[in-house]
């Protein structure tokens, strides 16, 4: 008897580890297929620090995407969603912020970790984009992340069409996007966080939401998810859309005034 009750109670558990298995296979194949359609790339910033990057998507696009990670992860975190946006016909770069070596397909940037900069890596991530043929842009980053492509725009705003952040803090070590740079952003504007996210980033989407001018759009999540784990937590679905839905909507693969 007890035999039998050992047994029923381990079934579940057999059950849960195959299925966690496939799940882990599943997601190896999806990133093992990113990588394969991307290549690895090097650029240097305008101070002179070499990062590394990846990019996706098809040579000739016209409409291009900057994903910049968090503050504890690296590049590879977005690798699935860059391959998701390159089979759309984006040209999409990821990179590592200076200071981030995870090393492998994951690259290795040169420098020291420095959030309070870390727009001018933005920067850098820009002007090569641009150099790869398009002429059309958004910045899409997370956390840190989305506050520096958020100083990078207030900064400069030519060739950028909109910038969209998950989780994005309105400062993170020295890192800052006040009202005023928030007020002198022209392009669209999406700002995603969850509402049980204990970093309080509902709150500051909130605020840099309310500092913005239009056109900008504000989604808050039910889900305690961070940045780029958005994508891939309980509301993953829902936020990969409003990401893509938001993409169509303000920089289109395609454009009137790119025909010759």
């Amino acid at each position: 008897m007890r035999a039998r009750v050992r047994v029923r109670c381990l079934a579940p558990l057999l059950i849960g580890i195959v299925l966690l298995g496939a799940a882990c296979n599943q997601s190896d194949a999806i990133r093992g297929q990113a990588l394969e359609r991307s290549r690895a790339v090097t650029f240097r910033t305008a101070d002179g620090v070499r990062l590394s990057g990846r990019i996706f998507g098809p040579q000739d696009a016209s409409a291009g995407v900057i994903l910049a990670h968090m503050l504890p992860a690296d590049q590879s975190s977005w690798f699935d969603f860059a391959d998701r946006l390159g089979e759309r016909g984006y040209r999409v770069l990821t990179f590592n912020f200076r200071g981030y070596c995870p090393g492998g397909e994951s690259g290795c940037s040169k420098g020291q970790k420095a959030p309070a900069t870390a727009w001018q890596d933005v920067d850098g991530a820009r002007a090569f984009l641009l150099s790869q043929g398009p002429v059309r842009l958004a910045l899409v980053g997370a956390s840190m992340g989305g506050t520096a492509s958020l100083v990078s725009a207030s900064r400069d705003g030519e060739g950028i069409e909109g910038v969209a952040t998950l989780s994005a803090p309105v400062s993170i070590g020295g890192l800052v996007a006040d009202p005023e740079a928030m007020a002198v952003i022209a392009g669209a504007k999406l700002f995603v966080a969850g509402d049980q996210d204990p970093t309080g980033a509902a709150a500051s989407a909130q605020a840099l939401y309310d500092e913005s001018l239009q056109p900008k759009q504000l989604e808050i999540l039910t889900t305690s998810d961070h940045g780029t784990d958005l994508l891939g937590g309980n509301q993953g679905e829902r936020a990969r859309t409003v990401l893509q839905d938001w993409l169509t909507r303000y920089l289109p693969v395609s454009d009137a005034s790119d025909a010759p």
